[in-house]
């Protein structure tokens, strides 16, 4: 493990950073190209840890992935899933296991999943019940619905499956994904609630770029027609307004100005709501075709309640703003991050707690009294939201110390070289 990383803080702040290609449409855009009949090319994709082990399975199974300078090019397998021959490993990534769960379910054998300790405490179970409704069957070998696991690949059948709530909407988006395939039509129903419901809108876009069109029949009710295939397509893959938040953030604290690249406003990435919660805290947000700047300004005093169903990756984020904001924050159906990299409300509520914030854990979110911090050591727990937030912090709090800042390298290699920008002018 790396020494801890002291931040600086910065005065004056006035720069531009350019963010990777979104993780979320990256991996999508992956499975769906694998699956593909012909070659595609994902402009400006994310290279990162996770996507490295999504190439690597996805390889397994058939697909030839090379890299062209900072673009990839894809050879789908037209469907047809290269029987198994290794287990797949993939590390931490939540999204490419749920994924890949209903992609080799196309196959013919045995395929074994498995992960890092943290992902194998990473539920599965309502995907697997699921695809068994569809025909499909698995075994795990500890506890039911979860890694290590095996696929017992036999192709799928149409059907319909009903969810009552679905606390990710991964389940959702690996159906849909792996749906075109089957021998009937397949019909999907969430009845209750459905967490990250915009990162279903980024499947169904997605999915309509490489030649697949989804029907709606409501809204969290879906019909995917049978036979229907993917084409190989060029793929420009927009900014990540995840990675573009921590910069944002930047501005919001240190009262200064960030531009960052490449970004719309209009993108469907549920994360990119979180420039309205920024503008409603006081910071004024403009943005041109490829950027988005925001400035910040005194942030507004008083309590305010957030809903973060549509945007959970935001909540560390948040936490760290409410801990420099005069008031009491309240964030609200955030229950499901405790199934995330880590135990994010847990280790949110901790970590503040070391700068002396007051944080409560509550079954769906968190309280935060905001205050003035007090430098810290922050445990990432491997998590690299945990990190780049508090990293943040450390631009407006003297003696801020991230452990283990390797963790971005999840989703973000390049965040420190980027945060470094910030203490230079903008041209």
């Amino acid at each position: 493990m790396s020494d801890p990383i002291e931040i600086r803080p910065v005065s004056r702040l006035n720069a531009s950073v350019r963010v990777p290609g979104s993780k979320s449409y990256t991996q999508r855009a992956l499975v769906i190209a694998s699956l593909a009949e012909g070659k595609s090319l994902l402009q400006g994709p994310l290279i990162s840890e996770d996507t490295e082990y999504l190439v690597e399975a996805l390889q397994v199974l058939g697909a030839e992935i090379v890299t062209a300078g900072e673009d990839l090019v894809v050879t789908g397998t037209g469907g047809i899933i290269a029987p198994p021959r290794k287990p797949i490993f993939l590390g931490n990534n939540g999204t490419a296991t749920r994924f890949l769960i209903g992609a080799v379910s196309l196959g013919n054998g045995d395929y074994l999943l498995t992960g890092s300790p943290r992902l194998c405490q990473r539920p599965m179970k309502p995907l697997l019940e699921a695809l068994r409704a569809l025909g499909g069957a698995s075994t795990c070998e500890g506890e039911e619905g979860y890694l290590p696991l095996t696929i017992h690949a036999r192709g799928i059948r149409g059907g319909r499956v009903i969810f009552g709530d679905a606390e990710s909407s991964q389940y959702i988006s690996s159906l849909l994904i792996s749906a075109p395939f089957a021998s009937g039509d397949v019909e999907i129903q969430v009845r209750g609630s459905l967490a990250s419901r915009p990162y279903v809108n980024l499947t169904l876009r997605a999915m309509k770029g490489f030649g697949v069109r989804v029907e709606t029949c409501g809204e969290n009710h879906f019909l995917v027609r049978s036979g229907q295939r993917y084409r190989g397509t060029d793929y420009p893959v927009e900014g990540d307004a995840s990675s573009a938040s921590y910069f944002f953030l930047a501005a919001a604290l240190t009262r200064g100005t960030v531009r960052v690249y490449p970004l719309s406003r209009e993108s469907l990435q549920g994360d990119g709501k979180f420039l309205h919660l920024l503008e409603k805290l006081g910071c004024t947000v403009s943005s041109g075709d490829s950027w988005v700047e925001v400035k910040g300004n005194p942030l507004t005093p008083g309590e305010f309640v957030f809903d973060m169903g549509d945007m959970p990756d935001m909540v560390p984020t948040l936490a760290v703003l409410s801990a420099l904001r005069p008031g009491r924050t309240v964030i609200r159906n955030a229950a499901h991050l405790r199934i995330k990299e880590s135990n994010r409300l847990e280790a949110m509520a901790g970590e503040l707690a070391k700068t002396g914030i007051r944080a409560e854990e509550r079954e769906d979110g968190l309280v935060i009294e905001g205050g003035s911090p007090r430098r810290a050591e922050i445990e990432t727990y491997d998590d690299h939201r945990i990190a780049m937030s508090f990293a943040i912090l450390g631009l407006a709090i003297p003696g801020m110390r991230i452990r283990d800042g390797s963790c971005v390298r999840k989703s973000f290699p390049g965040f420190w070289e980027e945060l470094g920008k910030l203490y230079r002018d903008r041209p």
